[in-house]
């Protein structure tokens, strides 16, 4: 049901380094694709350990054969108009390409992969490492490192630095954490005991991402720390920060501005509820801390919300337990800080504490580490998002429903019957917002077609490639279709959903509930501080976009921190909500989407036209109502 918190997430973001593309021929007539769903799954197999076959050029090789096949004759024979998925048959086909040094066609194709990316600085910052590369190659004189810098600096000189920005930042982040324990690490931990279970056997996409960290290997890693130097060189000479459009759009309510309080559901990885003491929702009806359901509706101490374990078990603990608190807590934070920082590219103590640890860490301290740092950033999560929810706002009462994420490597196989569990989980938690008045319900998660398959095969299950499609459809659309049903039958809500950090259409990839078309759903984007569409954030079908970069809020303990993510633009546009609804408490859910859509800013990103949430201008369109 529940995609993971972004945190773990970050750690294979800072590997996507973005290659180019292969050459395929026209077909005459071809099948339209209309979902992700509807492409064929292939299986290849490699023998022995796959971190000793990163080193095997011949295995390599053998691999990159295979699967370009299938890349060229998916190509040939199916209609393919989703941008992202043609861009990572490209980028695949372009890492295979690569490895058999034939360059001329990478660079043929990445032209085509740039033409589809409308996001200005990914495509400005797109295959910018193996142009310089070729280039340092094909120079035939002079040392080969000191060549690819000069390529690579001027290209990099060359970038209109304001819109590149965040892109520069992070890949500098990339390049300092990225290591061959790392990659070895992620590999033995995630991929190698599904290999040990499968006699060796994967599907396309873990083949094709093992082909990019042998590419990694081979390529970036000896030259990652020129590619650092480059980029910090570029951020040193640009020390003129982005101008922040938010802080003269926000509107901040006093005790006279609203009418009543209004209720808003945090339904996210639960709340420190000792933070927000004067805004927390209360059930009068129950007694707190007996371990009683004094009110009869069946949850147990539900005196601030309800929640639910990682199997759609209830709790009473309203925040996800991970251990001494007291003892691992300020670790943990700051090191959440420190990744956060290093892929912000702010060279804070955090983030110079946390690459030395990384320079040092060991291959087999690789699962643990990343595990309990995603423990924490899953812990903190709804503490963080409640808090940008109820920021300006004494009116808000916050309703908090934990669900629990799975922080680890290899997810837990998913199975009809814990579906069915989650499927009821998702059903009586709506019920209980609609029984309680919540107005409306913040959901920063989600879930997709493709996560239900990709833990599938983590776990070996599911039977064949196309057993397993067939499991992880019916799979999926128990928790789809009671989603969408109890969202569709809680009429008078407004639920407010991020729109995802995959840089994906969601209506192709069929990500759940952003790809929901309801009169009383919102799907939101996420730009950075000037506006700028980030590079993470999802498409296909986004209502408004807001602040997701770097947004500052509480974490459990009463600290505050700046996280980035769709997560974090969803409560901006839950907290404009809970505004409006205080200052005119019988609003409809069709009338605040219309109010804050018809409030935002229309501007464009590439050749999409989006619009930026101003909560002044749909405060001013309210009072012309009244």
């Amino acid at each position: 049901m529940k995609r993971a918190a972004r945190t773990a997430a970050i750690w294979f973001g800072c590997f996507a380094l973005l290659f180019g593309t292969s050459l395929t021929s026209l077909s005459a007539e071809k099948i339209k694709i209309e979902k992700l769903d509807d492409l064929p799954r292939y299986t290849y197999k490699i023998d022995g350990n796959a971190v000793d076959w990163l080193d095997d050029d011949a295995a390599v090789m053998k691999l990159a054969a295979e699967i370009r096949k299938d890349l060229e004759k998916d190509l040939d024979t199916y209609e393919i108009d989703d941008r992202t998925t043609l861009q990572g048959y490209y980028g695949d086909l372009g890492i295979i390409a690569m490895l058999e040094g034939d360059y001329d066609t990478y660079l043929e194709l990445l032209e085509k992969r740039k033409k589809l990316e409308d996001k200005l600085a990914t495509r400005l910052m797109t295959g910018l490492f193996t142009q310089a590369f070729i280039k340092a190659k094909r120079s035939g004189s002079g040392d080969f490192t000191a060549n690819f810098r000069a390529e690579m600096k001027k290209m990099v000189d060359a970038l209109p630095y304001a819109d590149c920005e965040a892109d520069i930042k992070q890949r500098k982040g990339s390049s300092e954490i990225l290591s061959r324990n790392l990659i070895a690490g992620l590999i033995e931990s995630r991929i190698q005991p599904m290999l040990d279970q499968s006699g060796g056997e994967m599907s396309k996409d873990i083949a094709t991402g093992l082909l990019n960290n042998a590419f990694m290997v081979r390529t970036y890693l000896p030259l990652k720390d020129e590619m650092a130097a480059i980029y910090a060189e570029t951020i040193d000479a640009h020390k003129v920060e982005k101008p922040d459009i938010w802080a003269e759009r926000d509107i901040a309510l006093t005790p006279k501005d609203g009418k009543a309080p209004v209720v808003l559901a945090v339904w996210d990885s639960g709340v420190d509820t000792d933070i927000f003491t004067n805004q927390m929702w209360l059930n009068t009806k129950e007694i707190p801390n007996n371990k009683k359901d004094d009110d009869n509706n069946g949850y147990v101490d539900d005196v601030f919300g309800i929640a639910y374990t990682l199997h759609a078990d209830k709790t009473p603990d309203l925040l996800y337990p991970i251990g001494d608190v007291a003892k691992e807590r300020p670790r943990l934070q700051k090191q959440m800080k420190g990744l956060t920082d290093i892929t912000s590219g702010i060279d804070s103590p955090e983030a110079q504490d946390l690459k030395k640890l990384l320079s040092t860490l060991a291959q087999d301290s690789v699962k643990p580490f990343i595990e309990g740092i995603s423990k924490y950033g899953n812990y903190c999560h709804g503490t963080h998002v409640a808090g940008i929810t109820t920021k300006g706002n004494p009116f808000a009462r916050i309703l908090a429903a934990r669900l629990t994420y799975d922080h680890h490597l290899i997810p837990e196989e998913p199975t009809i019957a814990q579906a069915k569990k989650d499927a009821k989980a998702i059903e009586e938690a709506i019920e209980y917002f609609k029984t309680q008045g919540v107005r409306a319900v913040n959901m920063s998660w989600g879930g997709s077609l493709a996560d239900v398959e990709s833990a599938l095969e983590a776990n070996n299950a599911g039977g064949t490639p196309e057993e397993r499609k067939v499991l992880a459809r019916q799979i999926f659309e128990i928790v789809n279709k009671a989603l969408y049903a109890a969202i569709k039958n809680a009429p008078d809500i407004l639920f407010i959903t991020s729109a995802g950090n995959a840089n994906n259409d969601v209506v192709f990839e069929e990500f759940y509930p952003s790809a929901y078309d309801l009169p009383n759903i919102m799907s939101v984007g996420a730009v950075d501080q000037a506006g700028d569409e980030t590079n993470f954030t999802s498409f296909g079908k986004v209502d408004v976009y807001s602040n997701g970069f770097e947004v500052l809020s509480y974490v459990p303990g009463g600290d505050e921190m700046k996280l980035s993510g769709t997560s974090m633009s969803s409560p901006n546009t839950t907290n404009l909500a809970g505004k409006l609804f205080a200052v005119k408490p019988d609003l409809t859910p069709a009338q605040i989407r219309d109010l804050i859509i018809r409030g935002s800013d229309v501007t464009s990103a590439g050749d999409r036209e989006i619009r930026l949430m101003n909560p002044k201008k749909s405060m001013e369109l309210l009072s012309a109502m009244e």
